[in-house]
């Protein structure tokens, strides 16, 4: 699945990341492939707003069409 089709509150990870440049500006970030990211919110027809820690990073759709994610495994606020 790619980036612009996740839900807002989901959680993914990063499993490729194909453009060069777009790739060295998210380990800026501190997030690569393999990295989990959270989707903070979707602006209509514009950015996807993804959360790293207490970070907000917005990338913009047509980057996010070509970025594959997979859903985390993950659970988050529940004790396992």
């Amino acid at each position: 699945m790619c980036l612009d089709q996740i839900r807002t509150g989901e959680e993914v990870v990063i499993k490729e990341i194909p453009d060069t440049m777009a790739k060295t500006q998210f380990i800026r970030f501190g997030i690569g492939e393999g990295s989990s990211v959270i989707c903070h919110t979707k602006i209509p027809f514009g950015p996807v707003v993804l959360r790293k820690n207490r970070q907000e990073i917005a990338i913009g759709r047509e980057l996010a069409k070509i970025i594959t994610v997979e859903r985390s495994t993950h659970v988050r606020g529940k004790n396992a």
